[in-house]
């Protein structure tokens, strides 16, 4: 006989939840999913609760902890603009695949129409960056609805699911049978599809590797890197993968994307769309080969060698006991030149990183921050300039321990994830680094790391601009037009009116010192630099 589960819908919802792997629920206080708070403080033993000072920053945590754990997270909203204010946020798992749950209240189904409080038909909104959305029509519904829910987010290709429950059915009672999560289906790739690609890349004179996100979250970063390092295989990485190659080895020549990238014939990209950030599949003369999670992930616009979907474990195992099997040619010589190039590049950051201009170069703040980072410090960029260079010097040591928004670009995240990393990652350092501009979506929930006690370091590179669009529209008009902040704002007394601790850097000697209080302060800590506005990301493409 199945276990049953009784009580009211919000008792229901939170252990299936709890049965997903959910140990934290991310909300901001509303009556419509009271419910889900008292299913999760009366659960034995009770569900962390932990609520934020904006909707959206609940659901970044949640995806953020999605992305770290590759578990879903789950966020809880009330109805109408609680839903509608974290929609950004499931947007950005769905472009990221991120594993992510919502559940929002709603108006009570026998007033609808009525003109209730917060009355509004979330599904239309949500439904087109959602892999599942449906609303609970009874009590007894609410269990599996919100089973399909975890199950639909954790399956290939991950993303955000939402369930929408009325407000009397949540608060409701019923008595259901208590749904059993079931494996994850790990596709099994086309083995005619992988002995082509195995066969371009025995016959490639320059080939490269590309690993994405989705192995990091596929659980293939193992496979990775043995396939790198069988073959000898020069290996840039982005997003979530950046660490799948440790930064340092000799065989990570991410800074030299470019010479990469100009001299391959081969490129095998592995877990990440063939977007903007890849030139949209136009790499140099290179014939290209893109290998996904899952059908839906390959790119139906790039002109392709190849191409492949599956289990990216099983896919990039079996490349390489396939390559390992058979002649192919040596590799050493294009890596080393490579792995040259990069150390070129290490050699010409050394002197921004040592910048002692003034006013700061934003280059500076990394080459103070790098050395005082532990190898399992999990860094969140969120940001448009200050960001980009993070990407430049910032080199993890794993995969799983930095976190950007991804191809959707949406500002704000940072804090939401940071708060996430800090519960994912109790023992690691926490690094957020700010832009002004992005800090002003969120810098409200530096009161929520207080209320939790959760230290959290800040660094904000403040040069009073948005400046990722002030230099474009400069080189494009000669002018710029609203992209300018106050200049000089104390970002760092706003953290201490909310109770965390911070300063102001004007010195570039003063960085180091700013940052070793911050590590050791024990709280939520934010260091304000001001930056060179004029010190502008060097860009090569408006990402036309």
């Amino acid at each position: 006989m199945s276990e049953r589960l009784s009580g009211h819908g919000g008792v229901h919802a939170v252990q299936v939840a709890r049965d997903h792997g959910v140990d934290t629920m991310f909300t901001l206080s509303g009556a419509h999913v009271f419910p889900m708070y008292d299913g999760a403080v009366t659960m034995d033993p009770p569900m962390r609760l932990l609520d934020v000072r904006h909707e959206q920053t609940a659901v970044f945590a949640a995806e953020a902890t999605g992305k770290l754990t590759r578990t879903p997270g789950l966020a809880v909203l009330t109805a109408g603009p609680g839903v509608t204010n974290g929609v950004s946020a499931m947007a950005q798992a769905s472009f990221s695949g991120s594993p992510l749950v919502v559940i929002g209240g709603r108006s009570p189904a026998f007033r609808w129409g009525s003109g209730a409080l917060q009355e509004f038909d979330h599904l239309p909104v949500v439904s087109s960056v959602s892999r599942y959305a449906a609303t609970v029509t009874a009590s007894t519904e609410v269990a599996s609805c919100v089973d399909a829910a975890f199950t639909a987010a954790a399956s290939a290709h991950r993303g955000p699911s939402f369930v929408d429950v009325p407000m009397d059915h949540f608060f409701a009672t019923s008595e259901v049978d208590r749904p059993q999560p079931s494996p994850m289906d790990r596709p099994e790739p086309d083995g005619d599809a992988l002995e082509r690609i195995v066969a371009l890349l025995a016959s490639a004179q320059h080939p490269v590797l590309v690993y994405g996100s989705d192995v990091w979250a596929d659980g293939a970063e193992t496979a990775a890197l043995a396939l790198s390092e069988a073959g000898g295989i020069p290996t840039l990485t982005n997003g979530m993968g950046r660490g799948i190659v440790p930064g340092g080895h000799p065989l990570l020549v991410t800074k030299a994307r470019k010479a990469a990238f100009a001299g391959a014939d081969l490129v095998i990209v592995v877990g990440t769309p063939l977007d903007f950030r890849l030139g949209y599949g136009v790499i140099g003369s290179a014939q290209v080969v893109h290998i996904a999670d899952s059908p839906g992930q390959i790119s139906a616009t790039a002109a392709l060698a190849a191409s492949l979907s599956g289990d990216l474990s099983t896919i990039l195992d079996g490349l390489r006991v396939a390559l390992e099997g058979r002649p192919h040619p040596d590799w050493h010589d294009w890596a080393a030149g490579l792995s040259a190039e990069v150390q070129q590049a290490n050699t010409r950051d050394s002197a921004l990183l040592g910048a002692t201009a003034d006013p700061i170069h934003p280059a500076r703040i990394y080459g103070e921050l790098l050395p005082r980072l532990a190898e399992d410090a999990v860094v969140i960029g969120d940001g448009g300039d200050f960001v980009s260079f993070a990407g430049k010097f910032v080199e993890p040591q794993a995969p799983g321990q930095w976190l950007d928004p991804g191809p959707f670009g949406c500002l704000g995240a940072g804090p939401g994830a940071a708060i996430a990393a800090r519960l994912a990652r109790p023992s690691s350092q926490v690094v957020l680094l700010l832009g002004d501009g992005a800090a002003g979506f969120a810098l409200a929930d530096i009161d929520t790391m207080v209320r939790h006690r959760l230290p959290i370091v800040m660094v904000m590179g403040n040069n009073g601009a948005w400046g990722l669009e002030k230099g474009p529209m400069q080189m494009l008009y000669g002018y710029d037009v609203v992209a300018d902040l106050t200049p000089g704002t104390r970002y760092d007394q706003v953290a201490i009116a909310l109770g965390a601790g911070g300063e102001l850097v004007t010195d570039p000697e003063q960085i180091g010192p700013a940052l070793d209080r911050a590590f050791d302060s024990g709280m939520p800590y934010l260091v304000n630099v001001i930056t060179d506005v004029s010190a502008a990301y060097p860009r090569a493409t408006l990402g036309i």
